[in-house]
């Protein structure tokens, strides 16, 4: 039995799809189609039954997959038994949300690329429910995400850290010397959020419906960077994950509105497909995640 056909049959699995499996592996789709005969071959077995265009595991094909993905992770560990991790070269492709990227991600990719320098890093970022569909036809390796708590059984997840969302102003805005400040009164001011929808936006909107009141931004913009940059130029209010601005309000720049909104907790996450074949990569860039996860600084722990 070949570990390339293991391999094959695991990726044929997470795609559900021959023709994609072939052009990510380097090989004609037919030299994939022989690959899976030969293991369902040796196993005496059909792994998938092709109906039309869609290609789907039959049961010994789904008690299978389990086995096949341990045997390529020990296959991996011996691998790495005399490898560096300077020596780990192939991709890493992180599906993740703008903010995440913009003000998490940046000290933590630095320091993967100071580890694996050979490995080929790149950055997806979508809508949560978009970046879901990349993981399931592994588009991207890993996700990262902010929105609250959320488990399927598909996904595995290895880490996760509770992140605050504040309304947040120029220092030098009026609000700032207010405190327990009224509904009524911060929505007077002229908001610039994030576009609808955005997990964050969302909680603190059905936040401000349980108390009967509605928000109407001024702009809405996907790119926090502009969001802030209008907010450090004493334009507007917004609501935005603490991470965002944190440095910002450290130096006096921004500061932190005290309303009487409830506290809108949400949690930053780092998933992958539970049938997704871990490479050396992917092993060390979770485990630079995971120290982060834990750092007890993290906010409305």
């Amino acid at each position: 039995m070949e570990i390339r056909n293991i391999a094959t049959f695991v990726r044929i699995a997470e795609l559900q799809n021959f023709s994609q499996a072939a052009e990510q592996l380097g090989y004609s789709q037919s030299a994939v189609t022989m690959q899976i005969k030969q293991l369902e071959k040796e196993l005496h077995t059909q792994l998938f039954e092709r109906i039309g265009k869609h290609v789907k595991l039959t049961q010994v094909g789904e008690r299978l997959l389990p086995r096949a993905l341990e045997i390529l992770d020990a296959v991996r560990g011996a691998e790495n038994v005399t490898r560096t991790p300077g020596d780990v070269t192939g991709r890493l492709r992180i599906g993740t949300a703008e903010s995440l990227l913009i003000s998490v991600l940046p000290p933590i990719l630095m320091e993967f690329g100071r580890i694996c320098p050979h490995v080929e890093v790149s950055t997806h970022t979508a809508p949560v429910s978009d970046l879901f569909d990349m993981v399931r036809r592994n588009d991207i390796d890993v996700l990262y995400f902010l929105d609250q708590k959320i488990d399927f059984p598909e996904w595995v997840k290895v880490a996760e850290r509770p992140e605050a969302a504040v309304f947040v102003a120029s220092s030098e805005h009026p609000l700032t010397r207010e405190r327990q400040i009224p509904l009524e009164r911060l929505l007077r001011e002229p908001f610039v959020l994030t576009e609808k929808g955005i997990s964050y936006r969302y909680a603190m909107e059905q936040a401000l419906a349980a108390e009967g009141a509605e928000l109407h931004p001024f702009l809405e913009t996907g790119n926090t960077g502009v969001i802030t940059k209008l907010l450090l130029q004493n334009h507007g209010v917004s609501f935005l994950p603490e991470f965002v601005v944190r440095d910002f309000i450290r130096d006096g720049s921004l500061s932190a509105l005290d309303t009487t909104c409830p506290e809108i907790c949400m949690y930053s996450q780092l998933v992958y497909h539970r049938h997704k074949c871990i490479t050396p990569q992917m092993e060390r860039f979770l485990e630079l995640m995971t120290r982060h996860a834990k750092d007890p600084s993290a906010p409305c722990a």
